[in-house]
C-alpha cells in the first residue's frame, strides 16, 4: 500500500509524528545523564523505575481512553500535555531557573501522555487500514521513528551540553504544533453506537479484562518461558538509553575520531553516546528487512538463543571500553543482536497462540516490555554499589540466562509439536 493511498489521517500523522520523534531524540537519550547528575546514580535509577511504572498503567488505559473518548480526542489532549510538560520541563533548566525535581516531574508526566497516546494511534491505523496493508503501515511509521534515531542523537550529541533549555524548548513546541495539526486535520474513526455516541463501559471492567488477558502466561508455560526469556534480555536493550550514555559520559574522555592534515574531528564522551545511537538508528532503518530474510533462512531457536547470546557478549564488552572506535564496533554488534529477532518476533507469538486467543497473547507479550524497562533502571542503581564493569557483567549473564531459556523453551515447544493431537 503505497503512502499516496493512505487515509487523509495517517499522512498528516506521518508528518507530524516525523517531526516530533526527531525533536523527542535530540534530548531523550540524554535524560539518563541528566537525572544521574541531578539526583545521584542510585536515586535516579530509583526514580526512572517510578516514572515507568506510571507510564504502565497508562498503557493499561489508554485503550479504554481510546474507544470511549475517541482516537482523535485522546491524541490530540495527549500531545497538548506532552508539549505543556517539556515546556515546563524547559523552564527548570533555564538559565533562570533550576530545578530537576520539577524537571522530572515534567518529564513523567510526558510519559503518561505518550503512553495514553499510543494505543489510540495503533487503534486509528486498525480503524483505516485494511488487515492485509496494515504491516506495511506500521513499518513506514516504524521507519520513521528510525530515521529520528539516526538525525535526532546527532542534533542532541552538538547542543545538549550547552543549549539542554532551547532543546527542550523546541520539543515543547513540536509537541503543541502536532496537537494543533491533529485537532484541525483528523476526523475521529472510533466505532460509534447506533445512538451515534462513543463505545462506552466502565473502566473498571476494562483494566480487570486486561489483567486477565495477562493471565494466559500463567496457563501456557511455553508461553511464560518466552515472557521471562524476553524480559531478562530486555534489560541489555534497554540500557541503550539508560545506562550506555551514563558510562559513556563518566569514562570516554575527549577523543580525535577522525584527522585530516590540520582538520580533525574531536568527540567528547555525550556526543560520541549521540554517534552511538545514530549509528544503532541507521542501521536498523537499513539493514531490518535484510537480517530478517537471512534469519528466516534458519531455525527460529538459532535466531532468539543466537540474539540473546550476542547481546550479552556486546553488553559485556561496552564494559571494557574507553575507545569510541571500540565502541563503534560494539554498537554495530549489539545492533545484530537486535536485528536477529526484530522480523521474527510476531510471527513467533503467533505460531504459539491458538487461533482464537491470538490477541489475548499479543496483548500479554507486550508484557517482555512494560516489565522490562520498569525494572531497567536499576542498572543504574547497581553501578553505585558494583561499579561499571561488574554491572555491565551481571547484564550479560542475564542475557546468556535469557538464552537458555529460550533453549528450554524451544525443546518443549518441539514436544509440543510432536504430541498427537
Amino acid at each position: 500500500m503505497k503512502i499516496r493511498d493512505w487515509d487523509q489521517n495517517l499522512k498528516v500523522r506521518l508528518f507530524g509524528e516525523s517531526l516530533i520523534n526527531i525533536t523527542f531524540w535530540m534530548f531523550f537519550p540524554f535524560m539518563a545523564i541528566y537525572f544521574t547528575e541531578a539526583f545521584g546514580k542510585d536515586k535516579a535509577g530509583v526514580l526512572l523505575i517510578v516514572s515507568q511504572i506510571f507510564s504502565v498503567f497508562a498503557s493499561l488505559m489508554g485503550g479504554y481512553c481510546a474507544d470511549v473518548f475517541g482516537r482523535k480526542r485522546m491524541m490530540v489532549l495527549s500531545a497538548y500535555g506532552q508539549g505543556a510538560a517539556f515546556f515546563f520541563f524547559a523552564l527548570a533548566s533555564s538559565p533562570w531557573f533550576s530545578s530537576p525535581h520539577v524537571g522530572f516531574l515534567c518529564f513523567t508526566i510526558a510519559g503518561i501522555c505518550g503512553a495514553f497516546y499510543w494505543p489510540a494511534s495503533q487503534a486509528m491505523v486498525a480503524d483505516v487500514v485494511p488487515e492485509e496493508h496494515r504491516s506495511s503501515v506500521f513499518a513506514v511509521f516504524y521507519t520513521s521513528v528510525n530515521i529520528a534515531v539516526v538525525v535526532g542523537p546527532i542534533i542532541g550529541g552538538i547542543f545538549y551540553e550547552r543549549y539542554r533549555f532551547g532543546l527542550l524548548l523546541v520539543g515543547a513546541f513540536s509537541c503543541l504544533f502536532l496537537a494543533t495539526l491533529l485537532a484541525r486535520r483528523l476526523r475521529e474513526t472510533a466505532p460509534m453506537r447506533e445512538n451515534g455516541g462513543l463505545t462506552r463501559g466502565k473502566w473498571q471492567e476494562f483494566l480487570w479484562q486486561q489483567i486477565r488477558q495477562y493471565s494466559v502466561i500463567v496457563r501456557d508455560r511455553i508461553f511464560l518461558l518466552f515472557i521471562i526469556a524476553g524480559i531478562l534480555a530486555a534489560q541489555t536493550f534497554m540500557q541503550l538509553d539508560l545506562l550506555i550514555p551514563v558510562y559513556t559520559k563518566d569514562t570516554v574522555e575527549r577523543q580525535t575520531l577522525f584527522s585530516f592534515g590540520d582538520w580533525s574531528l574531536t568527540l567528547s564522551g555525550e556526543k560520541a553516546f549521540g554517534l552511538l545511537i545514530s549509528e544503532n538508528g541507521l542501521l536498523v532503518a537499513l539493514c531490518t528487512m535484510w537480517a530478517t530474510r537471512w534469519m528466516e533462512r534458519y531455525h527460529e531457536q538459532t535466531a532468539f538463543v543466537g540474539s540473546s547470546i550476542v547481546y550479552g557478549i556486546a553488553i559485556f564488552l561496552f564494559g571494557q571500553m574507553t575507545s569510541i572506535w571500540g565502541l563503534i564496533f560494539t554498537m554495530l554488534l549489539f545492533t545484530f543482536g537486535e536485528l536477529m529477532t526484530a522480523g521474527l518476533q510476531q510471527t513467533f507469538i503467533a505460531k504459539l497462540a491458538p487461533e482464537e486467543m491470538r490477541g489475548q497473547y499479543f496483548a500479554a507479550a507486550s508484557l517482555r516490555w512494560t516489565i522490562g524497562r520498569a525494572i531497567a533502571p536499576l542498572s543504574i542503581t547497581a553501578t553505585t554499589w558494583l561499579g561499571y564493569e561488574w554491572t555491565f557483567f551481571l547484564l550479560s549473564v542475564l542475557s546468556f540466562i535469557s538464552a537458555a531459556l529460550y533453549a528450554v523453551m524451544f525443546r518443549q515447544f518441539a514436544k509440543r509439536a510432536a504430541a498427537p493431537l
